[in-house]
């Protein structure tokens, strides 16, 4: 029973201090972004601000268009993860249920698609755009964000669909259901989780992304915020370094807000659908 007890409180502070870990670079963020140019000099800096201020997000939003830089990257984090799972969808469930030589070859592909980096392709890319009047359009960055999302997007609901027992659409089509009733009152609900987790992974992928977006996009009113925030940085590559925290922490909030939405649906519902009524 000790050693049980003395287990588990191990585990407990691992927990808390991988905790503490992930959660030190956003919360020194938080403290930076509050700080007044004369404590963000000092050479003894402080855990908490001394004397908070708002004038860094003041500063951050007269020098940078931040709020048209987070629609833009607004408009194509969602056009990606709603045109991912859509596409997706469909392809993992044919995959899941036809386990063919072709099904398991383009599996392969999938994962063997994730370890090419993207200097690889940035060159094919950006011609086959340019050829298609993309260049410097946030539809053209949308269209690379899902190809670049579905592999992943693929690979994991295949994931979920194999998990769903194929007996229960065998059980529904012994009642009577056809197809199109088996996959939207059985298959769909328990899929729901894994459909709202892949969309999660869409979006925050998109969002963040800075590579595809800082080559694809150059006008200043089409550019995403990730790339926005490059522009706190001097010539001589010193940050401003209050406005570029407040604007960072400004960055991070609707993905955290996305996520805190939908953690109950990701979490929740697992055997939604399930009992058969």
């Amino acid at each position: 029973m000790r050693t049980s007890r003395r287990a588990r409180a191990g585990q407990y502070a691992a927990l808390l201090a991988y905790l503490v870990f992930l959660a030190f670079p956003f919360l020194w963020l938080i403290s930076t972004a509050f700080k007044p140019a004369r404590e963000l000099a000092s050479l003894h800096p402080t855990w908490l601000p001394q004397d908070p201020t708002l004038d860094n997000f003041r500063q951050a939003f007269d020098e940078q268009p931040l709020l048209r830089a987070a629609l833009n990257s607004l408009v194509a984090a969602l056009g990606a993860a709603v045109i991912a799972v859509l596409i997706a969808t469909p392809m993992a469930y044919v995959m899941a249920r036809h386990r063919t030589r072709l099904a398991k070859a383009a599996t392969g592909w999938v994962v063997v698609s994730q370890a090419f980096p993207f200097v690889l392709v940035i060159i094919p890319l950006f011609l086959v755009l340019k050829n298609l009047h993309l260049i410097n359009s946030v539809a053209g960055l949308v269209m690379v964000y899902v190809v670049w999302a579905l592999p992943f997007a693929l690979w994991m609901l295949v994931g979920y669909v194999r998990a769903v027992p194929a007996e229960m659409e065998e059980a529904a089509a012994v009642d009577g259901a056809g197809k199109v009733r088996t996959l939207v009152s059985i298959t769909a609900p328990l899929l729901a989780p894994g459909i709202v987790a892949t969309a999660l992974f869409a979006f925050i992928s998109a969002w963040n992304e800075f590579f595809f977006a800082l080559v694809l996009l150059k006008t200043p009113e089409k550019q995403t915020l990730p790339v926005v925030l490059t522009h706190f940085l001097g010539a001589e590559g010193v940050a401003d370094l209050g406005p570029l925290a407040a604007a960072a922490f400004l960055a991070t909030i609707p993905s955290l807000v996305v996520f805190a939405l939908i953690q109950k649906r990701i979490t929740g519902g697992m055997l939604a659908g399930a009992v058969k009524s």
